[in-house]
């Protein structure tokens, strides 16, 4: 049970089609977006006010912007994950194909780094401390333990490929000129790679 929860590597997708992984990604973010940038941000300044916490003045236009152009940019590398990796955003049914293309060439985590960048915007909006506060430590966690579990996955799956990509792009920084892949050394066997990677 707990290996289902929490596997040793994400779950592979399994064959579908674009308009399936479509649907299902859909889904994803509606549930997502609806608790971690709505439902729990909205708990904590609620806590916040009843305990009379110190706020900050709310930043309604600047939170705004934030929160529209990275919500934006997470839905346009949303869709890069169904039309070019075949599978969807969520480890659990993550990608078949490696994806290198849209955000993915400037920089190596833009679904993490664009979600928040939506909280952010959130915490500025409710002028809260705690949403702030609730974005650095879920940003912490991820670099410490979702991150190394995921990259562990694609190296395990795409090998050399992988690791070039990663010796090239940042994490966190965007690379200014887009990371071009040498054609010579580009291979990707999905099926390979789903049978290695538990795609049931």
């Amino acid at each position: 049970m707990l290996d289902f929860l929490i596997p040793d590597r994400p779950r592979v997708a399994g064959p579908a089609s674009r308009a399936w992984n479509t649907a299902k990604t859909t889904a994803q973010i509606v549930v997502m977006w609806s608790v971690i940038l709505g439902l729990l941000p909205l708990t904590i300044e609620r806590f916040e006010r009843m305990l009379g916490l110190p706020s900050l003045s709310p930043m309604t236009t600047a939170g705004s912007i934030i929160f529209i152009l990275a919500s934006v940019c997470g839905l346009v590398t949303a869709n890069v994950l169904v039309r070019d990796g075949e599978g969807t955003p969520l480890p659990l049914d993550t990608a078949r194909r490696f994806v290198v293309s849209g955000p993915y060439r400037h920089v190596r985590n833009p679904m993490a780094m664009f979600g928040f960048a939506q909280g952010v915007g959130v915490g500025l909006c409710f002028g809260s401390p705690g949403v702030l506060v609730y974005t650095a430590i879920g940003a912490m966690i991820w670099q410490r333990l979702a991150r190394p579990w995921e990259e562990a996955d694609l190296e395990a799956r795409f090998g050399d490929r992988y690791r070039r990509y990663r010796s090239a792009v940042a994490c966190w920084i965007p690379r200014w000129r887009p990371y071009e892949e040498d054609t010579a050394t580009m291979t990707d066997s999905p099926p390979a790679a789903d049978t290695d990677c538990r795609s049931t």
